[in-house]
Formats: C-alpha cells, sequence, structure tokens
C-alpha cells in the first residue's frame, strides 16, 4: 500500500494539474480541433504528470503545457493521415463554449471554424507557434522552449502562420449581425425562397457539409450564391421537415443545434462578412455532435 507521504504527494499533483487542465485543453483543442481527441491527449498528459519526476520540476504550469504542446505535435502528424480517407469535406469538431468550463477559461483566439479550418494548412510546428502566441499571450522565448527551438525561428513560425490565417480572413461581422444573418438563413432555407437566400449570400459563398459518407449528406462543397441557393431550394422540400432549432455557442459563435424527432441530427453555423454570407458549415457527422447540448 501507498504510505502517506505518496498519497500526499500525489494529491498535490492532482491539485496543480486540476488548475493547469483548462489551458491544456484549450492548446489541444486549438491543435487537434477535436475535443474528443483533445481529452484523450490531456489524460495521457496526466498520466505522465504521474509518473514524472516532479521534484525537479521547477515550473509545473510549464512542464504540463510543454507536455501537451509536444503530444499534440506528434498527435496532429497522426490525425492527418488518418483524415486523408475521411469521406466529403472535414470540418472541425464543435464545442459549446457557453458552457465547456476549460474553452470558456481562456482567450476565444484561434477558436472560430474559420479559423481552426486555415489553421489545417499549417505545419504542426508553425500551428502550435501560432496558438501559443494569440491565444495565450506565450512570449517568443517561452514557446522556443517548448518547441525547443530559437526565438529568431519561433519569430518566423509566428508570423508565417499569422499571414496565412489573418492574410486569407475578412473581417468578421459583429456577433450580433451574425446571429441575425443566421437567424434570417435559416427562416429562409425553410421555405425555399431562392431570391431571399441569394441576397444573404456573399457572391462566392460555400456550403460545406461534414457527414463521412452520412446517406444524404453533400460530399463536395457548393459553391456559388445562384449554385448554393438553388441548392438549398431544392432540398428544402424534405430536410427542414420536422427540424427543431436550439440556439447555442459553438466556438465562440452563435450556431444552432438541429433536431429531427426529438434526435440531434446536426450543427449549423455561418461566417459572414460585410458582403454576407461566407460560409455555411454543416456539421452533420453524429460521432462529432453527440457531446454536444445532451440536455
Amino acid at each position: 500500500m501507498a504510505d502517506s507521504a505518496d498519497l500526499t504527494d500525489l494529491d498535490n499533483a492532482a491539485e496543480v494539474f486540476t488548475a493547469c487542465r483548462p489551458r491544456l485543453f484549450g492548446i489541444a483543442y486549438r491543435m487537434l480541433s477535436s475535443a474528443a481527441e483533445a481529452e484523450d491527449l490531456v489524460q495521457d498528459v496526466w498520466l505522465r504528470w504521474q509518473s514524472a519526476d516532479r521534484g525537479v520540476v521547477k515550473n509545473p504550469a510549464a512542464f504540463l503545457a510543454t507536455t501537451t504542446t509536444r503530444l499534440a505535435i506528434n498527435a496532429l502528424q497522426s490525425a492527418r493521415a488518418r483524415r486523408e480517407t475521411y469521406i466529403g469535406p472535414w470540418l472541425p469538431e464543435p464545442v459549446d463554449t457557453s458552457a465547456d468550463p476549460y474553452l470558456g477559461a481562456e482567450r476565444g483566439e484561434a477558436l472560430e471554424f474559420a479559423a481552426l479550418m486555415l489553421m489545417e494548412k499549417l505545419t504542426p510546428n508553425e500551428r502550435a507557434a501560432y496558438v501559443l502566441r494569440e491565444a495565450f499571450d506565450y512570449s517568443y522565448g517561452q514557446i522556443a522552449e517548448v518547441l525547443q527551438s530559437t526565438e529568431p525561428a519561433v519569430r518566423q513560425l509566428v508570423s508565417r502562420a499569422r499571414k496565412h490565417v489573418t492574410g486569407e480572413r475578412r473581417a468578421a461581422v459583429s456577433a450580433g449581425a451574425q446571429k441575425e444573418l443566421l437567424a434570417t438563413f435559416i427562416t429562409a432555407a425553410r421555405s425555399g425562397d431562392m431570391g431571399a437566400l441569394e441576397k444573404l449570400f456573399a457572391v462566392g459563398v460555400a456550403s460545406v457539409s461534414d457527414g463521412n459518407g452520412a446517406y444524404q449528406v453533400s460530399r463536395q462543397p457548393v459553391v456559388g450564391a445562384a449554385k448554393v441557393a438553388r441548392f438549398l431550394s431544392t432540398i428544402s422540400g424534405w430536410f427542414w421537415d420536422d427540424v427543431e432549432i436550439e440556439w447555442v455557442e459553438i466556438n465562440g459563435q452563435t450556431a444552432v443545434v438541429l433536431r429531427k424527432g426529438g434526435e440531434k441530427y446536426g450543427v449549423l453555423t455561418i461566417s459572414a462578412t460585410a458582403d454576407g454570407i461566407e460560409q455555411l458549415l454543416w456539421v452533420l457527422n453524429p460521432d462529432k455532435t453527440r457531446a454536444l447540448s445532451q440536455n
């Protein structure tokens, strides 16, 4: 049996880990775009923290964040290999940031769907540097220690990542305007009013559906205001039958959970600029929506 000193030491280790856990999950989720994978990774960090020689760790928070980031870099490489066999478009796994105690405890940077999707194109090290700098305000020196690199190299990583992520994004509308556009879109989509739909869209709007091969889920993005409006008008006769709407906050933005016959069917959110709705993002893979809105 473990003696009282061992139990006290483990209790202290658990207390330290619990205090750091919100940040660890925040790092892992932004790196992997998957709450389930982030949870597994954080659990792995806990197991490593239990077996570590904690007596020589001068800064437990830095040790845990470094362990999380390095594991996430490795996990991201494996995840990308698995996603090559994914059927149709791949979207991040949504998290309810109005209720999630972890992501809600940190800054919202690098959390919205649009940012996560752009971050998929970064190298793992670029993504890690960007997440630590933009979401958690790490200094370049701290990031260099985490990545076992130099400060000038880290500055280049962050600069490249920032140019890629922000360079491809136009200024988003306010939270209130985004919610209003989403509500107006749902009304128009339910009725199948092509004219009303087109007025809401930017010229290059894309409707992206993530179903991993699910029945009646488009396996290719539909692009262009006229094409998206026509597509939505075509499916309006059956898609919205018996659909109930539940308003939620997903990844820091207004979204809706779609329910059919009381059963959760998917999640819909949009990204929009002054030109209108730029993206319709449908997460229809039950593996990604199962944990949302359990009530």
